[in-house]
């Protein structure tokens, strides 16, 4: 995609603050991090969406998100734990429609947080789960 800033960024267009890449994947740092040390990784080839990835690619961001993982934990950076996190499309929150995985790391009173609705709280009856259930293993 000529216009995907991350297909930029893979193709060395476009600067970036780069501290992994192989064959599949790219790793950089978040211009908007949350907190210092806030990585994401990128897959070379272009896909707008976890599906449209086969799934050796999506194995080995798995694999390679645990490295990062180890890498800022031993990095002197502040750190108390580390989300691994993708939006995968608009209404999720995915701002850049390529494929990518945020790993940052996170300490108490951050101000970093997902919201919950207030509807949360309240638990679904067992039947609700078991017809949502039924129709995802209907989908495999």
């Amino acid at each position: 995609m000529k216009d995907c800033i991350f297909c930029k960024i893979v193709n060395k267009k476009v600067p970036s603050s780069q501290v992994y890449e192989d064959d599949m994947v790219i790793a950089f740092m978040d211009v908007q991090p949350v907190n210092a040390g806030h990585i994401l990784i990128v897959p070379k080839k272009h896909a707008k969406l976890i599906n449209d990835l086969d799934d050796n690619t999506v194995a080995h961001l798995a694999v390679i998100s645990k490295k990062l993982n180890g890498a800022i934990r031993s990095s002197g950076l502040k750190v108390e734990a580390i989300n691994h996190f993708m939006a995968d499309g608009e209404v999720a929150g995915q701002e850049v429609a390529h494929v990518h995985l945020h790993v940052f790391p996170r300490f108490k009173n951050d101000g970093f947080g997902l919201k919950f609705p207030d509807k949360y709280s309240k638990l679904p009856p067992r039947s609700d789960l078991e017809k949502a259930a039924k129709k995802i293993k209907a989908a495999l």
